[in-house]
């Protein structure tokens, strides 16, 4: 069990160079640089959803809550995990990348996307549902 938030940030940090490591390695062992477009689509998978949310509050020009925003960043965010998770099993399939390098580009991702829905979750500093 996590007591503290110090401990809560180095197991994050460990678990998201661990990700970055698997992208880096699924790249480097095979001499081939393009799994690491997947790293690019998981980093940026999150941002729809915060940029959405901050919009849809409501403000002092209008009073309602839109939910439009959300569910659009809610559309892009699921894009950008789909794409995330496809784009290396397409590699593989055109022979483009090594399976195995699909594999750890994927799972890698995973760890990265995870890491940061856990980070915004944990130190979002709002209660609003925001993510996934």
């Amino acid at each position: 069990m996590i007591h503290s938030p110090q401990t809560a940030v180095i197991l994050l940090s460990f678990v998201l160079a661990a990700g970055f490591l698997l992208v880096i390695l699924s790249c480097a062992l095979w001499a081939n640089w393009l799994p690491l477009l997947v790293a690019l689509t998981f980093i940026l998978a999150p941002l729809p959803n915060s940029i959405c949310s901050r919009c849809s509050r409501a403000d002092d020009l209008s009073p309602e809550y839109n939910s439009a925003y959300v569910d659009f960043g809610r559309f892009l965010t699921g894009m950008l995990v789909t794409t995330g998770l496809s784009l290396p099993v397409l590699l593989a399939h055109s022979k483009l990348i090594q399976p195995a390098a699909c594999w750890m580009s994927i799972a890698g991702g995973g760890l990265v996307y995870g890491t940061i829905l856990v980070y915004s979750g944990w130190f979002g500093g709002s209660s609003d549902d925001e993510g996934w």
